[in-house]
């Protein structure tokens, strides 16, 4: 049993925002895989569906990101899993857009999201997959900036990036945290090498 938990916002208005870009790489990645529609469950939008001969559960929750980890909780106690069958995707504006960064826990770095998870969680260490949405400008307010919409000249980094993160969830799923990490912590800009880089 795999659990993949998204962090975004529910409703319309949020849609396409880039504090939503993880309810976007689920919604490729149950396309990518076939799975059915989503229903209410969880505190969440849910489907759930079979990939590599493993069960995959995948979480949009509906509590508003500063209230993620009650989605999480649920599905935890529900399936009794283990926080290594789960994987968190969520917005980082310490990332440049076209950015992955896997992470097998850590800090939430101010994100209200992972520190709900965390707080439910009972861990820090709970994997995540970051997708760099860019850094606002000096003037700008961080929350206004998070629940803003990608600019046109972004869209075509933010597609590929959301592709490459399906990728890497399936990596994860096949072969664990390590050679995720191993695999797309570098920079995914198109015309840059695919270096390693530390994870700071």
């Amino acid at each position: 049993m795999k659990i993949i938990v998204g962090i975004g916002n529910p409703g319309r208005e949020y849609a396409g925002t880039r504090h939503n870009v993880g309810f976007d790489v689920l919604d490729a990645f149950a396309r990518a895989h076939g799975f059915g529609g989503w229903r209410g469950r969880f505190h969440s939008e849910a489907t759930e569906g079979r990939v590599c001969g493993e069960t995959v559960l995948l979480l949009k929750p509906e509590t508003y990101v500063n209230e993620s980890g009650r989605a999480l909780r649920a599905a935890l106690d529900w399936y009794g899993a283990s926080m290594q069958d789960v994987i968190i995707v969520v917005d980082d504006f310490n990332l440049p857009c076209g950015r992955l960064r896997v992470r097998s826990g850590g800090r939430s770095g101010g994100h209200r999201g992972l520190e709900s998870i965390a707080a439910h969680a009972g861990t820090d260490e709970v994997p995540r997959l970051k997708i760099g949405i860019g850094r606002p400008g000096v003037t700008r307010c961080g929350r206004d900036f998070v629940l803003s919409r990608f600019a046109p000249e972004e869209r075509r980094a933010v597609e590929e990036t959301v592709a490459r993160a399906v990728r890497a969830l399936e990596v994860w799923m096949r072969h664990g945290i390590e050679r995720c990490q191993n695999e797309f912590n570098a920079d995914a800009s198109p015309d840059a090498t695919q270096s390693k880089e530390a994870d700071t």
